[in-house]
């Protein structure tokens, strides 16, 4: 058992905060070996009964001035796009042609994929993501690489390899047929070993033909607990050349439905332009939001609506969408979603408590992709990831912090001011023994 003593910050299941200024978290073994949370709570409370159960290997760590809280969870994040991010584009079509896909057929080289997986996961963890789902490329070296290196750090992490037979140039347009045989063959390879999860990913509908998409559908049919993740929505000129690409869908979203692919665990990024049939048929088949607001800030693609995926039931949770998203850290993607709610409900501004922004990034995001009590939180039962958060990390964010009068106070400077500084450590729940 290891016991860490510090401030503590977690989520009820109704999603509120649970904060203990002086907090403890209890770590052991769970029946698989992993490490889970065994107890976490005030220090005051816990701590005489773990400490006389505890044995002559218990560790405990005292972490004064410091915050442990569950690791953050991004729910749309292409790793091929990690030197991307930062390419000027006007707009979302221009970035892919221009930036994207030329970069992305450099995945084809194993080697190549498995540096910049190496690099992706360094930045992921450095910035205090310890959970992400993720696009690969065309190439099932690019899924292969990243599997591997997440399952060497004992990541949990969902990836799949992506799908697009059309309107895409030489270096990533795969083949209908062998795209579906790739796909299923990596499945099996990947899915459910240690902490990964396999993801069938079309790369959104315009570069799918028919037959591809009818094929994943399929394939998720076939396989149930396999993740799917897309794109839909994002942008006004991609919606009309949708339109004219699958004129008997009723919308861009009902394409998906209409193939298959929307149940729990799909998990669409964007979901912008969508409308009530649209958010019905999200909150119906349990299909969940990635909401990825620095990439649509950046990409000048709209805003997402919380209220009305609100009053719709909506699933959703945050995302990075690097690298049209412009930063790998939570912060900046909290940041962003406040303006974003900031300018939603017909620019009436709708001010999203800082609690909640943190709850979209771990609990909230750990709900959407199916995995409630699993990762995202740090209850009794969960994997033990966490971060370690100094708020001291630098003098302005030392000064704020220190007048805050409550915990959202607390957490809005964070979100305002942080970055990859404040992460001190992030810790991965390690499988013993």
């Amino acid at each position: 058992m290891h016991i860490y003593r510090s401030a503590l910050l977690r989520f009820a299941e109704d999603g509120s905060a649970l904060y203990e200024e002086d907090g403890l978290l209890a770590v052991a073994p769970g029946a698989d070996g992993r490490e889970r949370v065994l107890a976490a709570g005030s220090w005051q409370a816990l701590s005489a009964q773990l400490l006389a159960q505890a044995g002559a290997d218990t560790v405990v760590e005292h972490l004064p001035g410091r915050i442990i809280a569950p690791g953050f969870v991004d729910m749309h994040i292409h790793y091929p796009q990690t030197d991307v991010i930062g390419s000027p584009a006007s707009g979302l079509l221009p970035w892919l042609n221009d930036y994207t896909f030329p970069h992305e057929s450099r995945f084809v080289d194993a080697q190549y994929a498995g540096e910049v997986a190496h690099f992706f996961v360094d930045e992921l963890l450095r910035n205090g993501v310890t959970t992400a789902l993720t696009f690969a490329t065309s190439h099932p070296a690019s899924a292969d690489a990243l599997f591997a290196e997440a399952q060497q750090r004992q990541m949990r992490l969902i990836t799949g390899k992506v799908l697009q037979d059309r309107h895409s140039p030489d270096g990533v347009r795969d083949e209908t047929e062998q795209s579906l045989i790739d796909t299923e063959a990596l499945i099996r390879r990947w899915h459910g070993v240690d902490r990964l999860g396999y993801a069938i990913t079309p790369r959104f509908a315009p570069t799918s033909t028919d037959a591809q998409l009818r094929g994943a559908g399929e394939l998720a049919a076939r396989y149930s607990d396999v993740w799917i993740q897309s794109h839909v929505a994002e942008n006004l000129d991609e919606i009309a050349w949708v339109r004219e690409l699958f004129p008997d869908s009723r919308s861009y979203l009902q394409v998906y439905a209409d193939r298959g692919l929307m149940r729990e665990r799909a998990v669409y990024a964007h979901c912008i332009h969508l409308d009530a049939r649209d958010r019905a048929l999200m909150h119906e088949t349990r299909t969940a939001a990635a909401v990825s607001p620095t990439s649509n800030l950046f990409l000048a693609s709209g805003f997402f609506d919380y209220a009305q995926a609100d009053a719709a039931q909506m699933l959703y949770g945050l995302a990075s969408d690097v690298g049209g998203g412009t930063s790998f850290s939570p912060f900046r993607t909290m940041l962003a979603a406040y303006f974003v709610g900031r300018e939603g409900r017909d620019k009436q501004g709708l001010s999203l408590a800082p609690s909640h922004l943190w709850w979209q990034h771990t609990a909230g995001a750990a709900q959407a992709l199916g995995l409630p009590g699993v990762v995202g939180n740090l209850q009794p039962g969960c994997e033990a990831d966490f971060v370690l958060i100094n708020p001291q990390a630098t003098p302005l964010i030392a000064r704020k912090t220190a007048q805050a009068r409550n915990l959202e106070e607390l957490l809005f400077s964070l979100i305002v001011l942080g970055d990859d500084r404040l992460i001190e450590r992030s810790q991965i729940a390690q499988k013993l023994g």
